[in-house]
């Protein structure tokens, strides 16, 4: 999947947390359901994130 996907995902997740927020009468699963959807998208963009050790590593394999 394209990488734009999870910036949308977050945006959206956001949007809807804040939206659930925002009324006088806080809707507990809109608010669960943002939250859970900025969650995915942080998520899946940490997933592709490589570590700094792994890339030492790597750095120091290709030197050998």
């Amino acid at each position: 999947m394209p990488k734009y996907v999870n910036y949308i995902i977050i945006l959206l997740g956001a949007c809807v947390a804040i939206y659930a927020k925002a009324g006088e009468e806080q809707n507990q699963v809109v608010l669960i359901i943002g939250i859970a959807l900025l969650m995915v998208g942080l998520y899946r963009i940490s997933k592709g994130i490589q570590s700094k050790r792994d890339r030492e590593d790597d750095n120091n394999s290709t030197d050998q």
